[in-house]
């Protein structure tokens, strides 16, 4: 193909060219048309802030107010109460030849936890039955001086005499007697072999939720009124305690002070397990309430759009509170009654990142 030829073909070919490319051109101005507006997110100077041009896709509602308790939340150990835990120990040292319940078995009053071989009991045995021996020889020889004394063998000096050596053998066999109780023994039946009872018992019907309190929420802490005490192993199950004490020194490092809950245990609560108390204060705060979702969560605080204009909105940090009916939520802080919010939090923040 000559050149001439060539260009002639060149010049075919180029309307076909710009015609498919006018095709595409109005293909996608159509589909621009046919597509739904998006919000056009633009972020003014304060980050906090942003303008859309679609406002009206991101409906608003105003803050209600909410008269409520205030409600202090704190973290607490089950303990034994102390009133309730006796300590029942051998006052004997000795041998041990028996072990009849393990520690954390539960007993009866009565039950023999351990028999212990003593050569403590063993001594003072000895001393006893020596002691008899010598206040049944002292009463023998006072009786025969009150004889003589009445035939005027022996002057009343020597009766006595008799008579005092008689009363400190009483009194040595009532002192031995009074050791071989302490130490567990029975003098009726001479053994060195004793057999201990227990050696903690604690009833554990009720116990105590031990809290640490900050100084500066002590004031919604008051004896005598109660508290609500969730299991973190059964967050279902709710039960009520009495605060029966509030610790008056305060950790120098963590500043708290102990707060004392006396519970009744269902038969659930082990000790050292960990809960939840809940205090209620006396008084009542008016707080704000919104929909659930015009709180957004993010990087462990919440947040809220309030609207600032007609286009333009602001992130406020807020302070959640409970859940005081289905779909709405309270709010400690950051915003007040009467104040509005976006609806729907999440919808404005994923709108942004678009």
């Amino acid at each position: 193909m000559n050149n001439r030829a060539f260009a002639k073909a060149g010049l075919a070919m180029v309307p076909v060219i710009w015609l498919a490319g006018c095709d595409r051109i109005v293909k996608a101005r159509d589909a621009r048309l046919e597509a739904p507006a998006a919000s056009d997110v633009e972020h003014e100077g304060d980050t906090s802030i942003v303008k859309v041009d679609h406002p009206e896709r991101f409906p608003v509602a105003t803050a209600t107010a909410q008269a409520t308790a205030v409600d202090l939340n704190v973290t607490g150990v089950v303990s034994a109460d102390v009133a309730r835990n006796v300590p029942v120990v051998s006052m004997a040292s000795g041998r041990i030849l028996e072990i009849r319940a393990r520690l954390g078995d539960s007993v009866t009053k009565g039950q023999v936890l351990m028999r212990v071989q003593s050569a403590d009991i063993a001594s003072a045995f000895s001393d006893y039955l020596q002691a008899v021996a010598d206040e049944k020889l002292a009463r023998a020889q006072l009786a025969r001086a009150k004889i003589l004394y009445g035939r005027g063998a022996i002057a009343r000096k020597e009766l006595e005499v008799v008579q005092e050596a008689e009363e400190k053998a009483d009194v040595t066999v009532k002192a031995v007697a009074e050791r071989l109780q302490v130490l567990g023994a029975d003098k009726e039946h001479p053994s060195s072999v004793i057999d201990v009872t227990a050696f903690t018992i604690s009833d554990l019907s009720h116990v105590w939720i031990l809290c640490d309190v900050y100084e500066n929420d002590l004031p919604l802490v008051h004896l005598g009124e109660y508290a609500e005490i969730r299991l973190n192993a059964y967050p279902a199950m709710t039960l009520k305690g009495r605060i029966g004490n509030i610790g008056s020194i305060l950790d120098p490092n963590t500043r708290t002070a102990k707060v004392r809950v006396e519970v009744e245990n269902p038969g659930l609560m082990r000790l050292g397990m960990f809960v939840q108390a809940t205090f209620h204060g006396p008084s009542k705060q008016v707080r704000g309430m919104v929909p659930a979702s015009a709180i957004l969560h993010l990087h462990d605080r919440d947040w809220v759009y309030v609207p600032k204009g007609s286009d333009t909105f602001r992130r406020v940090e807020v302070v959640s509170g409970r859940m005081v009916v289905a779909g709405r939520q309270e709010i400690v802080s950051g915003i007040r009654p009467g104040d509005r919010v976006v609806v729907d939090a999440l919808l404005l923040e994923n709108s942004l990142e678009q």
